[in-house]
């Protein structure tokens, strides 16, 4: 008389078992996509700025235009700025990476 008891509550378990499992998977497959790390640039300052490290600080193209140049300044500027906490040292770099990507470049490199 227990056994037919025993295998209809080990069919109900492995019935619950699945119905969970399945809801489970659909939850999993149906989160929203978890957004990727940025990686930044992991080297230090070169003497003289090349356009490819004036593009990397500022998180532009090497090839944009002047307008999107001064966009991407200001951005960098206002997370990195002196007055608010920011690196003099950053600031001047971000300053002479956009003097290299619009081409006023002075060639002296920054001031420290």
């Amino acid at each position: 008389m227990a056994t037919p008891f025993l295998a209809g509550l080990a069919i109900a378990a492995a019935a619950l078992a699945g119905r969970y499992g399945i809801q489970t998977w659909h939850a999993f497959k149906t989160r929203p996509p978890k957004p990727r790390m940025r990686r930044f640039y992991e080297g230090g300052f070169q003497p003289t700025m090349t356009r490819r490290e004036a593009a990397l600080i500022l998180g532009i193209r090497e090839n944009v235009a002047a307008d999107k140049v001064k966009e991407a300044h200001r951005r960098v500027m206002v997370a990195n700025h002196p007055d608010a906490g920011g690196s003099h040292y950053l600031a001047s770099k971000i300053n002479e990476a956009k003097d290299v990507m619009l081409g006023k470049t002075k060639g002296s490199g920054s001031a420290f």
